[in-house]
């Protein structure tokens, strides 16, 4: 993707959608690349004024999701991104979102989650990172 002119990375915040009771994690379509799967993510924006802000705003504009921040998950840098992901509890699921034409979205269980992010790196380490990842 590149800095596209920027000086310093692209600030990114991700959430990563959880239903906690059943051990499950929602996963939505890229618009980029369909047939492939990621977490709700996007570019901080100053009016968001925090990090969790902008991680609870693109979930509900990508996946419909409504919920809570219960957790930071780690920052991952790259020379094009910063990522800040955190853990966000699911409290609803709205029928009509924002991008709900041009993405899909579905709960599935860690390990599924996992094999669909792994062609992003950035998305499965943080998703390993997260609470629902197996204890080592």
């Amino acid at each position: 993707m590149g800095n596209k002119g920027r000086t310093s990375p692209r600030i990114v915040c991700c959430a990563i959608p959880i239903a906690r009771a059943a051990g499950k994690v929602l996963v939505i379509t890229s618009r980029k690349r369909p047939d492939n799967w990621v977490l709700p993510k996007g570019g901080w924006e100053s009016s968001d004024v925090v990090l969790e802000n902008a991680a609870l705003r693109e979930a509900l504009e990508e996946a419909g999701v409504r919920g809570t921040i219960t957790r930071f998950v780690i920052t991952i840098p790259t020379p094009a991104a910063t990522y800040h992901f955190y853990e966000l509890d699911v409290v609803s699921l709205e029928q009509d979102w924002l991008e709900r034409n041009e993405r899909r979205r579905e709960w599935v269980d860690y390990a599924e989650a996992l094999r669909r992010l792994e062609w992003k790196k950035e998305l499965s380490q943080g998703l390993r990172l997260s609470s629902l990842a197996p204890a080592r």
